[in-house]
């Protein structure tokens, strides 16, 4: 068994981190290196320990955690983000995304919809709960119900791609895809990079977001 990956913690409730620390310590794959309060003392832990993973809450005070999260994103770029909130709104969702962060956990959500999450990420993937993904994908799905929209784009990817573009969009870890299209989990990951390429998006969000527009996904299932 390897070195735990380690992990930063940035919130500005004590309680909450202990509480955090103490979901953590339920797998031993992962273990708490750093704590900070603020965006500030969470940007000097960061760059001091060098952590694996980052959660931050998103409404730190001074600057808020994306804020962070983007500066983060720049001077540690292998890091991994997950932002934690007690706001779900998809305009929040987005910009954390947008600003570098892999994951994104309701603070309402259970202790093993958190582990959940740290592993999924952790893991290289990109990780929504269930609560936010829901209403994100609810939201993007109204935006774009009863507009008949289609791509021409969308023509351009071969059957295999649109299979996985798909299950993407439906918030299936890659690893899963894998398993259930029998291909490697870097197979999958040169269609997500291939598709990305021919619809000229650049995230996971744009695949929702896109997905949700023509009509690709159904929002009554998205599980995220």
């Amino acid at each position: 068994m390897g070195q735990p990956k380690t992990i930063l913690l940035v919130d500005d409730h004590n309680l909450f981190r202990e509480g955090l620390k103490m979901i953590i310590r339920r797998d031993s794959g992962f273990v708490v290196v750093a704590e900070a309060k603020d965006a500030d003392e969470g940007l000097l832990a960061a760059l001091r320990v060098k952590p694996d993973l980052a959660l931050l809450d998103i409404s730190l005070p001074g600057r808020g955690g994306i804020d962070l999260a983007r500066e983060l994103h720049v001077k540690l770029p292998a890091l991994r983000i997950i932002m934690v909130s007690m706001f779900s709104r998809p305009e929040l969702v987005t910009e954390a995304v947008e600003a570098g962060a892999s994951g994104y956990v309701n603070k309402g959500s259970t202790p093993e919809t958190l582990l959940h999450g740290i592993r999924a990420v952790a893991d290289g993937q990109f990780y929504l709960d269930g609560a936010v993904s829901q209403e994100l994908v609810t939201i993007l799905g109204d935006k774009g119900a009863g507009r008949g929209e289609t791509n021409s784009e969308y023509g351009r990817l071969s059957p295999r791609e649109q299979e996985v573009l798909r299950m993407i969009a439906e918030g299936i870890p890659s690893r899963t895809i894998a398993e259930r299209l029998f291909i490697s989990a870097k197979t999958v990951e040169n269609h997500r990079a291939n598709i990305l390429r021919k619809l000229g998006l650049k995230t996971t969000v744009d695949l929702v977001k896109y997905a949700a527009r023509i009509g690709l996904i159904d929002v009554e299932t998205w599980k995220g």
